[in-house]
């Protein structure tokens, strides 16, 4: 994804952009990237695959289904891969928490739902287990593409910061006087 010239890129808030590097850096990014890409491998497999010869025996109208599910997974794993792969952009330094926090990489609210009901019976089980399976991940980017980017949080407070301002707090109001134990 490079970015286009003629797109400004608006600053992002600190809370955002330190949301976004800690969960680019984080364990948890780096499972959630390799559990992605091995489900768009898997899915491509299946679909060129033993998806391909499941399709040729199915009937017209299941024939017409399988293409619109297939066409449908296939989006919303682009679109999932395309997400990870900007968030590693950020934690590799390739690209700024500003510039992946434009509209054209997020993740539009629209397509969470965009897995449709047309799920003809005669689908083949694998081909809906990757359906599920796509839909789970796409949720849970969706979810976390709001948490990251939400403009309203402030970043979470640094524990060891917060107890040491606690301390410094009850010293400067007179309240914390550790020669009190001994004045007894």
């Amino acid at each position: 994804m490079t970015k286009d010239s003629s797109t400004s890129t608006q600053p992002i808030s600190p809370g955002v952009r330190d949301r976004m590097v800690q969960f680019a850096s984080s364990e948890m990014f780096r499972k959630l990237f390799a559990d992605g890409m091995a489900l768009v491998e898997e899915t491509a497999s299946y679909l060129d695959g033993d998806g391909r010869e499941a399709s040729r025996q199915l009937s017209r109208e299941a024939s017409l289904s399988y293409a619109t599910v297939s066409m449908e997974l296939t989006t919303r794993l682009m679109q999932a891969a395309s997400w990870l792969v900007v968030q590693r952009a950020v934690k590799e330094g390739d690209m700024s928490a500003d510039e992946a926090s434009e509209a054209r990489f997020r993740l539009e609210d629209t397509a969470i739902n965009a897995f449709t009901a047309r799920q003809n019976p005669e689908l083949p089980d694998s081909l809906l287990t990757l359906v599920d399976q796509a839909k789970d991940l796409f949720d849970r980017l969706h979810r976390l593409d709001e948490i990251i980017f939400d403009e309203t949080e402030e970043p979470l407070p640094n524990p060891v910061t917060s107890q040491l301002q606690a301390l410094q707090d009850a010293a400067n109001s007179g309240a914390f006087d550790p020669l009190s134990v001994w004045r007894k």
